[in-house]
């Protein structure tokens, strides 16, 4: 039977203490399964609290956390795949319920699966992963509200994590003037790069009075943190406008009245980038890899080893890395 290498959580734990590198033996995919060889993965800020296991997210110990995956179909049970085939997992169990992508071989659910698309490396799907597609999924989210770049500026919060940077880079892409917040000054430039029109500090979006309604500043909001700086931009939006939210880093309440809705017409659309259809997931992979494709992919991941995962989880846990960390799994093949 072949060996693999596995990043695996054993218990709740503090930091990635409760982290083991482990070799171990993989049998045949059962029926219905495909056995991949991991090529890529992906840190998320997801995957780190998994990596201590915490119980909203690691639902069960002990787990493989990941929960992005590309990689290469080596034997199949299943018509729909064959050997040599490149794909990536998508579900929402991986990585959570069930083991995920920081492995170098996995027996898959053959429906887990979908083909990487024409357009894009491996790799390069590994830095886009649940990222870009989220962050997808809110661009498209605000275009069917109506907010195209002529409706005016659009700002992303937590700009140089994962999600933030893929909205900005896509944003930019099509036209819009984007305001890119983060809470990383030195990262101003580097964000102006990538296409942001402006860049800012939270305390611009962050505003802690009474006020129900602010100036309207945006037409168009991608959200990844949550708390008061989503109820700050609410208040600022202007009639008619879409804010996408995903994310609660800067907490989980939304301090905000129903005068931005009933006042403005604003539109909160929440992100679930779990729970999509067939259809929708193929439609946005499909301009992840064409029209919406970002120019400078490489340009935001760094790349580590599964040796390299536990430093790069205590970084992104501090709040110290800014865009993509992928997982070079190829390395760690047994």
């Amino acid at each position: 039977m072949p060996t693999r290498t596995v990043y695996r959580v054993h218990e709740k734990g503090d930091g990635v203490s409760n982290c083991r590198i482990e070799t171990e033996t993989l049998g045949p995919p059962a029926e219905g399964e495909v056995q991949v060889r991991l090529l890529w993965s992906a840190l998320n800020y997801k995957d780190a609290l998994c990596a201590t296991g915490h119980p909203g997210v690691a639902r069960q110990l002990p787990i493989i956390p990941g929960i992005d995956g590309i990689g290469e179909v080596v034997q199949s049970s299943s018509a729909n795949w064959r050997p040599g085939q490149h794909v990536l997992v998508g579900n929402p169990r991986f990585g959570t319920e069930a083991d995920g992508g920081f492995t170098t071989l996995a027996n898959l659910p053959a429906e887990w699966l979908w083909p990487v698309p024409a357009g894009l490396t491996p790799r390069e799907s590994a830095i886009l992963g649940t990222a870009g597609f989220t962050a997808a999924q809110s661009v498209q989210a605000l275009l069917d509200a109506g907010v195209r770049p002529e409706s005016g500026p659009v700002v992303v919060t937590g700009a140089t994590g994962g999600v933030g940077v893929m909205a900005v880079m896509i944003l930019s892409r099509l036209g819009y003037v984007v305001t890119a917040i983060s809470g990383k000054p030195e990262r101003k430039d580097w964000l102006r790069g990538l296409g942001a029109s402006a860049v800012a500090g939270r305390e611009s979006v962050n505003d802690t009075s009474d006020r129900p309604l602010l100036s309207a500043r945006w037409a168009g909001a991608v959200d990844t943190t949550g708390g008061n700086l989503l109820g700050t931009i609410l208040r600022g939006t202007q009639p008619g406008g879409c804010v996408t939210a995903c994310g609660l880093v800067a907490g989980s309440e939304l301090p905000v009245s129903v005068y931005p809705f009933i006042l403005r017409g604003v539109r909160l659309q929440g992100i679930d980038s779990g729970n999509v259809s067939a259809a929708t997931r193929q439609q946005i992979w499909s301009l992840l890899a064409g029209d919406w494709k970002p120019d400078r992919l490489n340009d935001v991941a760094t790349s580590v080893s599964l040796d390299g995962l536990a430093a790069s989880i205590r970084s992104i846990l501090a709040g110290q890395v800014a865009g993509r960390v992928v997982v070079d799994l190829s390395d760690n093949v047994g």
